[in-house]
C-alpha cells in the first residue's frame, strides 16, 4: 500500500511538472527565431533545469556529493522561477486572448511582433529571475514571533513556561550546516525553558543529514525540559523509522500519538502524521482516544503537524495546539490555496479556550524561496493562572 500511494503521488507530481515546463518551453520557442543559437542554447539549458531537481533528489539518496548539491540547488530554484515565469506566461496568454476580441496589439506595436516576442520573453525572464532572488533573500530572514497567552489551569509548580516552537525546519541539502546552526542560535536566544518541533524536521531524504552530520547541532539546543517532536508527513515520505531514529539518538523526544508529562505540571501531546495512512499503511488514533488516562486539569499542549480539524481540538479542551505544514503557501499566490484548505493558515486563532497557532516553518521545501511570508519561530510565554482549581 506505501508503495502505491507513493508511486501514484509523484507521478500526479511529475505529469504536472512536465506539463507547466512544456507550457512555458513551447512559448520560449515561439519567442526565438528559428535556426538561431539563441533557440539551441534555449533548449538545452531549459531541459537542464528542469531535470535538474527531480535528477538530483534521486542521485543523491545513493551518492551525495558536491555535485549533486548543485544540482538540487540548480534544480530548487528552477522550481520557483518556473511558478514565476508560467504565472506570467500566462498572463501574457490573457493579453494574446484580448487582443483577439480587439486588436490592440498591431494598434501598439505596428508589424513588429517578431521583436515583441524577444522582448516579452525578456522581461517575462527578467521579472521572474528578480522574483526569485528577492525571495530567497526573504527565506532566510527568520522572524521571532512573541505571543503571551494565560491558561487557566493549575500549572502545579510552575506558574509560567517559555515554550520556543519551530516546525518545518526540512533539513537537508538546501537547509543544511548554516541553516540549522542559524536556528539553533535563535532557539538558545530566547533562553527555552521546553522545545517543541511540529513535524518535518526532515526534508524526506535522511541521507543528506547524516553525511552533514545535521543530529550534532540538535544536540547543541538548551532546554531545561528537553526537545519535544512530532513526525510530519516528509518524515513519511522518506520513511518516518530511520529518521525517528536518527532524531532520538540526536536527543529529540519524539512523540507518535503518546503524551509525556513535563515536571507534573503540563503535558505534551504528539499525534502521528495523519499521512501515516497514506504513507506507512499506519492508522494514528483519534484525539479523544489519546487523551485516554490524562489528567485534564492539567494543561495541554498538542502538537499536530496538519492544522486539520481544529472544532475537534476545541471540544476536546485542549489549551494549546502547534502545527505547521502549510508554510502559508511559501509562494505567492500559493496562500491562497492553503488559505482554502486550512482554517488557520499561518498565525493565531483563539477558538473557545483553545490557541491555535500554525508556523509558517523555518525552512522550505523544493525552492529555497518565500514570497509573501517569512520564515518564524515561536516564542509562547504561558501563564498558568490555576483558576479553575476548586
Amino acid at each position: 500500500m506505501k508503495g502505491y500511494a507513493i508511486i501514484i503521488f509523484f507521478s500526479i507530481v511529475f505529469i504536472v511538472y512536465f506539463l507547466v515546463n512544456y507550457y512555458i518551453y513551447r512559448h520560449g520557442l515561439m519567442a526565438l527565431p528559428k535556426g538561431s543559437n539563441l533557440r539551441h542554447a534555449f533548449v538545452w539549458l531549459f531541459w537542464a533545469a528542469v531535470i535538474c531537481f527531480p535528477l538530483g533528489r534521486m542521485v543523491e539518496r545513493i551518492w551525495s556529493c558536491a555535485v549533486t548539491d548543485f544540482i538540487v540547488w540548480v534544480g530548487a530554484f528552477w522550481l520557483a522561477t518556473m511558478l514565476y515565469l508560467f504565472l506570467s506566461v500566462l498572463f501574457v496568454d490573457i493579453l494574446r486572448l484580448s487582443n483577439l476580441i480587439y486588436p490592440w496589439m498591431s494598434n501598439l506595436f505596428g508589424n513588429n511582433m517578431g521583436n515583441t516576442k524577444l522582448w516579452t520573453m525578456a522581461a517575462v525572464s527578467g521579472i521572474a529571475l528578480l522574483t526569485v532572488t528577492i525571495g530567497h533573500i526573504n527565506a532566510v530572514w527568520t522572524r521571532v514571533n512573541h505571543h503571551s497567552i494565560q491558561i487557566a489551569k493549575d500549572g502545579g509548580s510552575l506558574k509560567k513556561v517559555r515554550i520556543v516552537a519551530a516546525s518545518d525546519i526540512h533539513m537537508g541539502t538546501i537547509i543544511a550546516k548554516h541553516r540549522v546552526s542559524k536556528l539553533v542560535k535563535l532557539i538558545n536566544e530566547q533562553q527555552p525553558d521546553i522545545v517543541l518541533l511540529a513535524g518535518d524536521i526532515v526534508d524526506e531524504d535522511l541521507s543528506p543529514v547524516i553525511s552533514r552530520n545535521l543530529g550534532q547541532k540538535l544536540v547543541q539546543i538548551n532546554s531545561k525540559y528537553g526537545i519535544y517532536a512530532i513526525t510530519g508527513n516528509h518524515e513519511y515520505i522518506g520513511g518516518a523509522e530511520p529518521a525517528i531514529k536518527y532524531l532520538q539518538e540526536h536527543g529529540v523526544n519524539i512523540l507518535r500519538d503518546s503524551a509525556a508529562l513535563i515536571a507534573n505540571s503540563f503535558y505534551i501531546i504528539g499525534r502521528d502524521d495523519k499521512d501515516s495512512r497514506r504513507y506507512a499503511h499506519q492508522q494514528r488514533k483519534e484525539l479523544d482516544e489519546l487523551l485516554n488516562g490524562i489528567d485534564r486539569s492539567k494543561p495541554s499542549i498538542l502538537l499536530d503537524h496538519q492544522p486539520f480539524h481544529l472544532d475537534k481540538v476545541q471540544e476536546a479542551g485542549i489549551d494549546i495546539q502547534l502545527s505547521g505544514h502549510t508554510h502559508h503557501g511559501q509562494l505567492w499566490p500559493l496562500n491562497y490555496i492553503t488559505q482554502a484548505i486550512f482554517e488557520v493558515s499561518s498565525g493565531y486563532k483563539k477558538k473557545g479556550n483553545s490557541h491555535i497557532f500554525v508556523s509558517n516553518g523555518y525552512g522550505t521545501w523544493g525552492p529555497p524561496v518565500r514570497t509573501g511570508n517569512r520564515p518564524e519561530i515561536l516564542v509562547l510565554d504561558v501563564e498558568f493562572t490555576g483558576e479553575n482549581r476548586k
